[in-house]
């Protein structure tokens, strides 16, 4: 389900020594000069038969897409908004991980550094140590993207491989396929990196009235 992306977000073969060594240096260059970033972003998700699964908004109407903006800013801090076709709002504080969505009336809290752990959101707001977590291969040219793919190293993932496509230096899409069967993609749009964020955009209190689950 579309609703529950950067939650399973935030929950084969080794590549050639070569492939590996471009990969992780194209990754490395993008997280080194991008110490802060705000896009806007679509959302699709197929089932492995390649069946784009529909989702409905308030209104009852299908869609093929959820649409929102994100921000992260190095190390572990991030936003995420979901304006279509359902409100929900995803931050991470530097400590902890606060998912809330509107229209349950329901906020779930975890630590952080459980969630983040090696995560495919640990690409984008984790640290600068990649090649401990993933391995790296380059997968190349498709739809005028320059794309590679990054493998978790631990057994324990909630995910098979994640994929990443870059123009230049900049991110512009992002394919998460999970063990469900699932492929997510993430495209990006008005990309800025490094801009001022205020400290503001990345704290959060739960509205009054809402359940809260988890640990505070």
């Amino acid at each position: 389900m579309m609703r529950n992306l950067l939650l399973s977000l935030l929950l084969f073969a080794l590549p050639a020594p070569q492939a590996m060594a471009d990969a992780q240096e194209r990754l490395e260059s993008f997280i080194q000069g991008t110490k802060s970033l705000k896009a806007r972003f679509t959302q699709t998700v197929s089932d492995k038969t390649g069946f784009t699964q529909t989702v409905s908004d308030k209104t009852g109407r299908k869609t093929q897409e959820a649409t929102g903006n994100l921000f992260f800013s190095r190390p572990g801090k991030f936003r995420w908004v979901y304006q279509k076709p359902y409100a929900q709002l995803i931050v991470g504080d530097g400590s902890k991980l606060w998912i809330y969505d509107e229209d349950l009336g329901q906020v779930t809290v975890r630590a952080l550094d459980q969630a983040l752990g090696d995560s495919p959101a640990a690409l984008l707001a984790g640290d600068n140590d990649i090649a401990k977590l993933f391995n790296l291969k380059e997968t190349g040219v498709k739809d005028g993207l320059d794309w590679l793919e990054a493998t978790p190293k631990s057994k324990e993932s909630g995910f098979e491989s994640v994929r990443l496509g870059f123009r230049g230096k900049d991110i512009q899409a992002m394919e998460l396929k999970d063990n469900f069967g699932q492929t997510t993609l993430l495209r990006f749009s008005n990309l800025e990196r490094n801009p001022t964020l205020g400290g503001s955009l990345f704290r959060f209190t739960p509205p009054k009235g809402v359940d809260i689950l988890g640990e505070r």
